[in-house]
């Protein structure tokens, strides 16, 4: 008798333990995952594309991938975390809102650490710095131009809620439009001639006049372009206020990525991007 009620409390103990081993799996998958939001529509810095060539990662809950810079320092940052990336598509409006939700963990979009952004999220160091430039029409007036002086008049744009649609304000005399939802409506307004110019990062105006021969990008001499600190054309990783361990784990990986590794890195998401965007 003796013998079956040890047997029975052996089998009650290992089914338990079978429950807390699937129990602590589960919990163990949920936390091992990194799941990025972006807006996959930012080339060169993220883009969506139907396959997985040149090291795109699926999107989560479809059939389409997302490609691009900030896809390639998100793959290292869950490597380097040992965590399993997911990449949720999410718009820019919706980005900040998704990571205090918990819905993503962080945001790796080509955001910058604005300080206005720092006041509902915090930022990881920079992960990239450009400048700033005009997107404007091959052939325009405006495409040879070195200062902000010579937009005067000009119809311009940028994305809505970005530091881009601020220092328009800078050029005198300008005709300021509408903000846009995102840069495939830009492009696709300045090709139609609805707009002369929007303003972006060097990388995204690169990649617009490589995607697309009848675009050109305006630089400008020192001393001739817009105004701005260091923060507004920095980008970092943005996550939830407080989650320092999160912070200081991305800190940690982002510090041993060379600037080498960054400006090969971002070569490569120009030459990948798809001509379509």
């Amino acid at each position: 008798m003796k013998k079956f009620v040890k047997l029975g409390i052996c089998a009650v103990l290992m089914i338990a333990l079978c429950i807390s081993v699937v129990g602590c799996g589960k919990s163990g998958d949920k936390a091992e995952k990194f799941k990025v939001g972006m807006e996959c529509g930012y080339p060169p810095f993220n883009w969506t594309q139907l396959d997985n060539s040149n090291g795109a990662v699926p999107i989560a809950g479809s059939k389409e991938f997302a490609g691009g810079y900030d896809v390639e320092i998100a793959k290292k940052l869950a490597e380097g975390m040992g965590k399993e990336l997911v990449i949720v598509k999410t718009k820019w409006d919706g980005l900040t809102p998704a990571v205090q939700s918990g819905t993503i963990d962080g945001i790796i979009a080509g955001m910058s650490p604005m300080a206005d952004r720092r006041l509902t999220l915090d930022f990881s160091d920079y992960y990239y710095s450009s400048d700033l430039v005009i997107v404007v029409k091959k052939g325009s007036k405006y495409e040879k131009a070195t200062s902000l002086k010579d937009f005067s008049g000009a119809k311009i744009t940028a994305q809505q809620n970005t530091f881009h649609y601020t220092v328009i304000d800078q050029i005198p005399y300008v005709k300021k439009q509408t903000a846009m939802a995102d840069f495939p409506a830009m492009r696709v307004s300045l090709e139609s001639g609805i707009i002369d110019g929007y303003v972006s990062e060097k990388p995204e105006g690169v990649s617009a006049t490589s995607a697309n021969a009848k675009f050109g990008m305006a630089e400008f001499a020192k001393g001739q372009g817009f105004e701005f600190t260091a923060d507004d054309i920095a980008i970092s990783v943005g996550i939830k206020k407080g989650n320092t361990e999160l912070l200081n784990d991305i800190n940690q990986v982002l510090a041993g990525i060379s600037q080498e590794q960054r400006d090969e890195l971002m070569k490569n998401a120009i030459l990948n991007q798809p001509a379509s965007q």
